[in-house]
């Protein structure tokens, strides 16, 4: 039986199944003028995220620094993920422990930073712009001494990616690896991060002293979107968007001054007389005046300029074309595609809410909230925040600051935490808090899941609400906002509206 080699493979069938194998999908087909020559990379997780890595971070990082819509695009991703910052609320059983938890890390918060510039949560949001950037970011975990005086003896160092080698990949005696940078164990366990001591891009009078180190990966966090399984660095989000980016610039660069061309209209004058007065033909004055080296007058370009000419030459004026009439909406709709490329809608992006409804922006908001949920806690929350309460968590265990009883073998009650990131805005105010309120009525929401959901501790607001009630009472304050006595309608509460009892006179 005869063989042949199928085209854009390596493999062999029987010429007489040859003809009957046909991809049955139209994009595994290699025939035909549109798949002809499209044939992609191979490439595995690894290999295809590594490939012109630093390239690809310098022309984003140099986007975000000159073209107003990609830092726009980073500006409100993190807005949106970040915001004020979310926030851990622990779920220990004793509700003692928790509000100690909370004061302690309350006062940590502050102190967080090993450069000393951010808080927690400031440190959280210039960590989610490194991974919207550049793909990634790196965290070390620092052990302070007790001569520090921190609340809890632990900060946080952030560090770029830029770290990290890249080219940083071989095979370890012991049957572990290192893949760009970072180290492997036999079963595919992260067990070292081999890192640059300083960033390698920075100026230093000394670049003897440039060494890598392999710290401990319980020291180090490492966030990143993971777009492939077995993927080990992560890719800038504006990879699929820079050169579009850059092409929409050029372009509105060049419109711009096409448009600042046309608003130099000359005019020309011409001599009739080669032998008249080569002063300035309007105002007959040579200081000032630049004459060129065959006597004409010579005058800058500039709006409204009356330029003279040899004799025998005519008038014209310059008529250079204008923006068009389609720019605007081409304009448009390539913003469209950049911004979706990010995930960040248009409307949101540039504010241009021309010819959409408030009901199909709330679609768009309820999407884009649904794919900022997933990033937040499928990346941040799960790769940065869950790692720091538990180094937390050791660091106040070590210190002996409270009081942990077995902590070793109750670690886990200890670890329990609730992330809260910070609350969506009410769309409609009206309507949303109603709805809200028919949710608790309904028995579908408890009054803490959309406190939760605004971001806020329910333990705080019950506690808030405690101390008003407590202060109202004293000083025999009633308000009409006070369910214990009025209703919604502004009736006692208890009366049917039939002249019941008075709380005020009572």
């Amino acid at each position: 039986m005869s063989y042949s080699k199928r085209r854009g493979s390596n493999l062999l069938v029987p010429r007489r199944l040859s003809a009957q194998m046909s991809s049955s999908y139209e994009s595994g087909s290699a025939t035909g003028s549109r798949a002809r020559n499209w044939n992609p990379s191979g490439a595995g997780p690894n290999a295809a995220a590594t490939h012109n890595l630093g390239l690809q971070r310098r022309r984003a990082r140099d986007a975000v620094r000159n073209d107003p819509w990609a830092l726009t695009a980073t500006t409100r991703w993190v807005s949106n993920v970040i915001g004020t910052g979310i926030q851990p609320y622990p779920q220990h059983p004793d509700p003692k422990v928790r509000l100690l938890l909370k004061e302690l890390w309350a006062d940590w918060v502050p102190e967080s930073d090993a450069d000393g510039k951010l808080d927690f949560y400031g440190q959280s949001a210039l960590a989610c712009r490194a991974i919207f950037q550049d793909g990634e970011i790196l965290g070390r975990l620092r052990i302070r001494r007790p001569q520090d005086r921190l609340s809890v003896p632990l900060q946080l160092q952030l560090i770029e990616g830029d770290q990290l080698p890249i080219e940083r990949s071989f095979s370890l005696p012991n049957g572990g690896e290192v893949i760009n940078g970072v180290e492997f164990d036999a079963i595919g366990r992260r067990t070292f991060f081999h890192m640059w001591r300083r960033h390698p891009g920075e100026y230093r009078r000394n670049v003897t002293d440039q060494d890598i180190v392999r710290v401990p990966a319980e020291q180090v966090l490492h966030a990143y979107p993971v777009l492939r399984p077995g993927q080990v660095r992560g890719v800038t989000a504006l990879a699929t968007v820079l050169l579009r980016l850059k092409s929409i610039d050029n372009l509105d660069d060049a419109v711009m001054y096409r448009q600042e061309v046309s608003n130099l209209f000359a005019g020309f004058i011409t001599k009739l007389d080669p032998d008249a007065d080569p002063n300035n033909p309007l105002t007959g004055e040579t200081d000032g005046y630049e004459i060129d080296d065959d006597g004409t007058p010579l005058v800058s370009m500039e709006p409204g300029t009356m330029q003279e000419l040899a004799p025998g030459e005519s008038v014209t004026f310059s008529s250079p074309p204008d923006a068009g009439d389609n720019y605007e909406g081409f304009m448009r709709q390539q913003l469209m595609g950049a911004f979706a490329s990010v995930g960040v809608p248009y409307e949101i992006a540039t504010g241009d809410l021309r010819g959409i409804s408030d009901r199909t922006l709330r679609v768009v908001v309820n999407e884009f909230h649904r794919l900022i949920e997933q990033y937040q806690w499928h990346c941040v929350i799960h790769q940065f925040c869950r790692p720091v309460w538990a180094a937390w968590i050791d660091a106040l265990a070590l210190s002996g600051a409270i009081p942990m009883p077995d902590f070793h073998r109750r670690r886990r009650e200890w670890l329990r935490v609730l992330w809260v990131p910070q609350g969506w805005p009410y769309f409609n105010p009206v309507q949303d808090v109603q709805a809200d309120k028919e949710l608790v009525r309904s028995g579908f929401a408890s009054r803490s899941s959309i406190i939760l959901k605004k971001g806020d501790d329910p333990d705080h607001v019950a506690a808030e609400i405690r101390a008003d009630n407590e202060a109202a009472d004293a000083e025999g304050f009633v308000f009409d906002s006070d369910p214990r006595h009025t209703t919604s309608a502004g009736k006692a509460a208890g009366s049917d509206g039939g002249g019941g009892p008075d709380p005020l006179n009572q």
